[in-house]
């Protein structure tokens, strides 16, 4: 018989919900199988992990599942654990990995009494020769592979999404999801804004800057000459495939090819005339972040596995 578990609003509210294909799909697997074959993940009878998955054995009486328990000194060690199983997950957008690393950093703090700069200070001044382990700060952007300033913006905005959410409920998937893309600096003002302001400041972000002008795209595209001729060969390639009978796989690849070599030659064109998105940390915070899409994009090719969904 299944043990009857607590759902916690604040817990589940750290993992990336699932889209209506993806719950359909979970469902439809569970109910073909019998039972749910990954284990529900609990603290004190609490879910940590599986949320979807308890759901949905609730509504199917007779579908079966396993419990494993995990044991945590307090709440913030339990959130911690949350957001770094959901970053294991190979399908976040970006937005939900900055979310994610935003509440850890969070949680953390308040495991280890914020970042303890005055007990490190201590420590170091009494003991020499012992070595201060690593700020909050700086241990998880070295565990996610991204920089200090990355994290500690990454708190501002994961504040100003639970903020928006609160007065204007539902634009937190939106927004996390890209649906809509504001500044970071817009999004984290929402939590620093005055109560009475906040939600006309949330409403903001779903505005949808116009589109620019061709012109702008033209002469985006301007730029070396190398540049140039891979786009006159890019362009050759889609005019030849627009002949049915001389569309293979091979000139897809034709195309594919240009495409990628041409993304790569803009970016160092980029770099090389803009050295300060690589040298200035935040400025290469968000170039990191921008190459996290195709970088995803490649992992799914290469058929990695996500992590199962909670």
């Amino acid at each position: 018989m299944n043990p009857v578990l607590t759902i916690d609003p604040e817990f589940e509210a750290k993992c990336p919900p699932l889209t209506d294909d993806e719950l359909s799909q979970l469902e439809e697997n569970i109910l073909e199988e019998g039972l749910v074959l990954m284990p529900l993940i609990v603290w004190n009878d609490t879910i940590v992990d599986g949320h979807n998955r308890y759901r949905i054995a609730q509504a199917h009486p007779g579908i079966e599942f396993r419990v494993h328990e995990k044991n945590f000194n307090n709440k913030y060690e339990a959130l911690s654990w949350i957001c770094k199983n959901q970053l294991g997950r190979r399908n976040l957008t970006p937005q939900q990995k900055k979310y994610l690393i935003g509440q850890r950093y969070k949680a953390e703090k308040q495991i280890r009494g914020g970042d303890r700069k005055s007990e490190q200070a201590k420590s170091s001044s009494q003991n020499g020769n012992l070595i201060s382990p690593l700020k909050t700060c700086d241990r998880i952007a070295e565990e996610t592979n991204t920089s200090k300033n990355y994290v500690i913006r990454a708190e501002h905005f994961s504040d100003g999404i639970d903020a928006a959410e609160e007065v204007l409920p539902g634009i937190k998937n939106d927004l996390l999801l890209g649906k809509y893309k504001p500044r970071e600096t817009d999004v984290a003002a929402i939590a620093k804004a005055a109560p009475e302001e906040r939600r006309e400041k949330a409403e903001q972000l779903r505005v949808i800057p116009e589109k620019k002008p061709k012109a702008d795209k033209e002469s985006a595209r301007s730029g070396t000459k190398r540049q140039q001729e891979v786009y006159a060969t890019i362009d050759k390639s889609y005019e030849d495939m627009k002949d049915s009978k001389r569309v293979t796989e091979d000139s897809a690849l034709v195309s594919l090819r240009y495409t990628a070599r041409n993304m790569v030659e803009t970016c160092d064109v980029l770099f090389t005339n803009f050295p300060g998105l690589l040298e200035k940390p935040d400025y290469k915070d968000q170039v990191i972040e921008i190459m996290q899409e195709p970088k995803q994009y490649i992992l799914k090719l290469e058929g990695e596995p996500d992590n199962e969904q909670h």
